[in-house]
């Protein structure tokens, strides 16, 4: 039997992943922040993005900031849970626990305050040609507690989005988070009407190919 092997040497490579840290405190005693200015997969120039992490008795709270936009990018006609990753978004890939996972929220949000959240299933864990690979999204965010802000300054070349998800989505009970570990990465993707649909790709842990499904390369969190 003929064996490709690609998807072996880039599952070896992402086994091998150096990954970075960050301790994130309640909200009512501060944030952890992280920053990232470099390409995927090449790490390159990348526009300055940065996050900012705490938790409190019921829910993360992420804020994304966006800066040297200058496209501000999306389909006016997408909504909740359409492909708004086409265009140009914010994203964190979450796990709560201290393996590769194979299965994590992915949550995206996008200039116009359009979500995209789902449970990811990628046994192969890098999203490996030929294997299982399949999303389970959930349908009424709003309903279960997971929201979004999103601000434009177009003049300072700048958008946040404030980002709010439950715990209980990861079974952590309320008032429970302090002191368990997670996995996560951020990303952000960057396109103008005139170079799309061809993107260019940013992460707080930048993957060795253009494929964010990577978990080896999510980054530990402590919450703190």
């Amino acid at each position: 039997m003929k064996t490709s092997l690609v998807p072996l040497l880039a599952a070896v490579s992402a086994a091998n992943a150096t990954v970075p840290c960050l301790r994130a405190p309640k909200c009512s005693a501060g944030k952890g922040s992280v920053e990232y200015s470099k390409t995927v997969p090449d790490q390159a120039e990348f526009p300055l993005t940065k996050v900012d992490v705490c938790y409190d008795d019921t829910s993360i709270h992420i804020t994304f900031t966006a800066l040297e936009e200058t496209n501000f990018y999306f389909n006016e006609s997408q909504g909740t849970n359409d492909p708004i990753y086409e265009y140009e978004v914010m994203e964190a890939f979450i796990y709560q626990g201290t393996n590769d996972p194979q299965t994590y929220l992915e949550f995206e949000v996008n200039p116009n305050n359009a979500t995209f959240q789902a449970f990811i299933h990628n046994p192969s864990k890098v999203r490996a040609s030929g294997r299982p690979f399949d999303t389970f999204y959930v349908a009424q965010p709003l309903v279960d507690g997971l929201t979004a802000e999103t601000t434009l300054d177009k003049e300072a070349q700048t958008w946040t989005s404030s980002a709010t998800i439950p715990l209980g989505l990861f079974n952590v009970d309320n008032g429970k988070a302090r002191g368990t570990e997670w996995r996560m990465n951020f990303f952000r993707t960057v396109v103008a009407p005139d170079t799309f649909p061809d993107q260019l790709l940013g992460a707080w842990n930048p993957t060795n190919e253009s494929n964010f499904h990577m978990t080896p390369f999510f980054g530990k969190v402590t919450f703190i």
